[in-house]
């Protein structure tokens, strides 16, 4: 999607991908990959997610990746976690535990992002299109090697391909996706209801292969 299309709907409010709560398959499945207290965790298209919160409350360190301004804003005025401005579209809060990236996802760089120890991915892979869809993977991996991998994909009965965001991300596509950036396992499948329709969110837990062995 254009960067119009996002900031419309923030604008909008319509932001109906945002959970007051933070996510109980977060909660449920982040402990399985055994990180250390201080371990940095990738958000991408991270929102004004609580589930950065909760991860800080964790004893993580957390770098957030967001477009829209509004996001931040309203993340620092639910959570009371103040962002100082740094260089480059870059935030942080006062002890450094949170950073966040203000742009396009694209424009983040390994040097910018520094260590990336896990990538939690609620929301992201399933906000773009289908076309779109190797570029990210692709970033992630570049910004992650050797990272591990959290990540939560939909599918559903009857809902069409094109149709979205969020859109429908069937298992075979997953595979392939990350099939020559990383090791990938499905764990679990939980039902829901969207629209009308029955949706299936997907976890899957991974490892980002390291620098020396994508190639």
């Amino acid at each position: 999607m254009e960067h119009h299309f996002w900031h419309q709907r923030w604008q909008a409010g319509q932001i109906g991908w945002h959970l007051p709560e933070p996510n109980p398959l977060l909660k449920q499945y982040l402990p399985e990959l055994a990180l250390p207290q201080g371990a940095s965790i990738l958000v991408p298209l991270c929102g004004k997610s609580v589930d950065l919160a909760w991860l800080l409350g964790q004893g993580y360190h957390v770098i957030g990746a967001e477009l829209s301004p509004l996001a931040r804003e309203q993340f620092v005025e639910e959570q009371g976690i103040e962002l100082l401005p740094g260089d480059d579209g870059w935030w942080h809060s006062e002890e450094g535990r949170l950073r966040w990236f203000e742009g396009d996802f694209f424009a983040l760089t390994p040097d910018s992002a520094g260590a990336v120890d896990a990538v939690y991915d609620r929301a992201a892979l399933v906000a773009f299109a289908q076309a779109r869809r190797p570029d990210y993977v692709r970033q992630l991996a570049s910004l992650a090697p050797g990272a591990q991998l959290l990540l939560i994909s939909l599918d559903a009965e009857g809902v069409p391909l094109e149709a979205g965001p969020p859109f429908v991300v069937p298992d075979d596509e997953v595979v392939q996706l990350f099939g020559d950036v990383a090791t990938l396992e499905k764990r679990a499948e939980h039902a829901t209801l969207r629209q009308g329709h029955p949706w299936w969110e997907k976890v899957w837990l991974g490892r980002f292969k390291a620098v020396d062995s994508a190639a």
